[in-house]
């Protein structure tokens, strides 16, 4: 650990304070507007943040299979290593919605510009009640021109580990009929699971092409997704570099 890292760190953390307050208030004034309005302004701070750790602390990334990336809605099932790639696939991705845990939308002001970018909230204990909830916003945020990103692990995993794959994204395609693009990044070797200290370095992120859920049980789609993420991890860990 160098004192360069830690001053960088720092000084990215009194960015992101300073700005998520300027960004909160903005997003409050976003609520009237069509959701793919309030996605794109509320959407500009994680522009700025992925901006802000490249210049002030050297994280860069590259991405392969670019050519995959749709203009269609798709179900998006990718590896969660850290806060970083929840950023960054604002920037690189056409607009998405994330299913996620409802008590993030709780957390003050974060919460507030989370809650305009139109998540779909559950609550995990809910069982059955959080798998029609999902269903149903699904469609409709589909309907609305949203992609929908789902970590099929549940939660961030350290890297060059495997949490289990759950089969809730794979459901939610095959009840839809929308295809997958599998997502493969290394995001968590720079930018690690619950850590202040952002290190340089290059992540890259891998996006695969669609796999179509006709004819597939939603097990048997989460297994391809699981095996085509997995051995990608595998791959790109050649580029992690410095």
């Amino acid at each position: 650990m160098t004192l360069g890292i830690v001053l960088r760190s720092c000084l990215f953390a009194l960015v992101q304070i300073v700005t998520v307050t300027v960004f909160a208030v903005i997003a409050l004034f976003t609520f009237p507007f069509r959701p793919l309005t309030r996605y794109r302004v509320v959407s500009l701070w994680a522009r700025l943040m992925v901006i802000a750790a490249r210049l002030i602390c050297g994280i860069r990334y590259q991405v392969l299979g670019a050519e995959n990336i749709p203009r269609e809605p798709r179900i998006i099932l990718s590896k969660h290593q850290s806060a970083w790639e929840t950023l960054a696939f604002q920037v690189i991705l056409p607009p998405h919605v994330w299913v996620l845990k409802r008590e993030l939308l709780w957390v003050p002001l974060f919460g507030w510009g989370l809650a305009m970018l139109s998540p779909i909230a559950i609550d995990r204990s809910s069982g059955a009640r959080a798998l029609r909830q999902t269903l149903e916003q699904g469609r409709e945020r589909l309907k609305q021109g949203f992609s929908i990103v789902i970590f099929p692990e549940g939660t961030r995993v350290a890297p060059g580990t495997r949490g289990t794959y759950h089969p809730g994204g794979a459901w939610l395609a095959v009840r839809t009929e929308t295809p997958v693009m599998p997502v493969a990044h290394n995001a968590g070797g720079l930018w690690r699971r619950k850590a202040f200290l952002k290190h340089p370095g290059l992540i890259t992120i891998s996006i695969g092409a669609p796999i179509s859920p006709r004819g597939l049980s939603a097990d048997e789609l989460n297994s391809q997704v699981e095996r085509w993420i997995e051995g990608e991890m595998q791959r790109i860990s050649a580029y992690a570099k410095a």
